[in-house]
């Protein structure tokens, strides 16, 4: 387990906390003592002159989601496939406790080698260019 204060130095912003991935991200975040910063506060962390720089982490689609569920059978659909072949093409699935997990091991790591943006699978980050 992660220690309390291990993240405590560290500021987070995670959008769409509120269920699904997002929900499990800011968990994780939350459980290695990093204070999350939420989307409607954004403005008010820019008014006050904080020093905060963003990574775009882009979730690749799961069907783990009640965001997700829906897109993965319109795609599928779209594509001619089933739900089944259409998710082989992706591997593991994306779980919210992967997610969190991945996220927080972004935040452990120096914030000058932290790259501007990130696809999230089940596999974990891959930087993208």
């Amino acid at each position: 387990m992660t220690s309390t204060s291990e993240l405590s130095d560290r500021t987070t912003m995670v959008v769409g906390a509120s269920r699904g991935l997002g929900r499990g991200i800011a968990t994780a975040f939350a459980e290695a003592g990093a204070p999350v910063i939420t989307a409607y506060a954004r403005e008010e962390a820019s008014r006050a002159g904080l020093e905060i720089t963003f990574t775009a982490v882009l979730p690749r689609i799961t069907p783990l989601t009640d965001l997700g569920r829906p897109a993965v059978a319109a795609e599928a659909a779209r594509s001619g496939q089933t739900e089944q072949e259409f998710l082989q093409q992706f591997g593991e699935p994306l779980t919210p406790e992967a997610a969190g997990a991945a996220l927080v091991e972004l935040m452990r790591a120096d914030a000058l080698a932290v790259a501007p943006a990130y696809l999230l699978t089940g596999a974990g980050l891959r930087e993208l260019s």
